[in-house]
This record gives C-alpha cells, sequence and structure tokens, in this order.
C-alpha cells in the first residue's frame, strides 16, 4: 500500500503533520511511532510508575491528535508534544499530590556524566583526583533530593540536566517566558544545594 511505511518515514514532522491533518490515519500512528518513546521517558521521568506512565502516554497522545489542527509549523513539533506531555504529567502530580514520589529505580537515571556535571553545578566540585567518583557518589543523592522539589522546578531541572535541553526549549515546553525558566532553576538548584548541603554534614 503507497500510503505505509518509508515514505511516510523520510518526511519530516511537519510534513507528515500535514497528512494526519487531512485524516491520513497512517501519519498519525507515524507521529506516535516517532515519540512513542520519549514521551513515554519524559513522564516515567516525572511519575515513577511504568503503568501510570503508560495511561499519561496515551492519554497526551489523544490531546496531541485532537489539537494537531492548532499546532503552528514554525516551532518544532518535537517541543509542542513534549509540552503537552510535561503538562499532562504535572497536571497528574498536582491533582494526587505525588510530589514526593521516590524517583529511584528510573531505567532512564542520569548517566555518570550528567551526575556530575549536575553535581559540579550545584557546587560540589573538588579540586581533587577524586572528583569524578564523588560527583558518581552523589548521583543518588541528588536523584533523591530532586523527588522533594514541586513539580515545576523538578520538570525544568529533568528537562536542562537529563533531557539536555536549552532554556529556550524548556521555556516553549513549559509554556513560559524564559526568565520564569531560568528563576525556576535558579531555585531548584538553590534548594537541591540546601538539601545536598545538609546531607553532606550527616
Amino acid at each position: 500500500m503507497a500510503e505505509t511505511g518509508p515514505a511516510l518515514r523520510d518526511l519530516t514532522d511537519q510534513e507528515v503533520v500535514r497528512h494526519a491533518r487531512a485524516g491520513r490515519e497512517t501519519a498519525y500512528r507515524e507521529l506516535i511511532r516517532r515519540y512513542e518513546r520519549p514521551v513515554f521517558s519524559l513522564i516515567y521521568r516525572m511519575v515513577r510508575d511504568r503503568e501510570l506512565s503508560e495511561d499519561l502516554s496515551q492519554e497526551t497522545f489523544v490531546k496531541v491528535l485532537k489539537s494537531i489542527a492548532s499546532y503552528r509549523p514554525e516551532y518544532k513539533f518535537s517541543s509542542w508534544v513534549f509540552k503537552i506531555a510535561n503538562n499532562t504529567a504535572i497536571d497528574h502530580l498536582r491533582r494526587r499530590e505525588l510530589d514526593t514520589l521516590s524517583i529511584e529505580g528510573s531505567p532512564h537515571a542520569m548517566t555518570p556524566e550528567a551526575v556530575e556535571a549536575t553535581a559540579l553545578q550545584l557546587g560540589s566540585s573538588r579540586a581533587s583526583p577524586l572528583e569524578a567518583l564523588e560527583a558518581k557518589e552523589l548521583g543518588g543523592t541528588i536523584e533523591e533530593a530532586i523527588q522533594n522539589l514541586r513539580p515545576e522546578y523538578r520538570s525544568c531541572i529533568l528537562l536542562r540536566h537529563v533531557e539536555g535541553r536549552s532554556y529556550e526549549e524548556i521555556a516553549e515546553i513549559m509554556d513560559l517566558p524564559l526568565g520564569t525558566v531560568k528563576t525556576y532553576i535558579h531555585r531548584a538548584r538553590n534548594e537541591l544545594r540546601v538539601t545536598l548541603g545538609h546531607l553532606r554534614k550527616d
């Protein structure tokens, strides 16, 4: 069949969206194929429950398909999708008050490199050969501390340090002014510094 597979896979997101808007079902399936895994990963980092993440991912794609006519092609489609996923996760956290869910055991936990970079940015640098080892050991503590952040702060920190998103992309995903994103990340880092400082003294 001419509508399946390779032809759609070779198109840009914006081109596939045009087909989806025209009612082409295979285009909807192609968009889901492209973003199913990253959307699940983003939501899982927020809610820390696999079954719940699958439900919220499905909810996200229902919202994507229902509102696809409102997508503006001058913006990255990925940012638009992640905005919907992020809002879906945050709305759930607010409703259920799950701010203190543990984030241990994530299949997408920070890599040693990301942990080290985060530790250094949080002011835990040591001018010694043990710096990398100390940063890795801090990884579990950092992840545990992130669970106590309010959902908006947690989302900003995860998008910045785990997803590697720019401040501009985070602002677009979270539908916030750039200055607000920078403020949230600054406050989140300060909270993490305080938490880590107390733990390192114990």
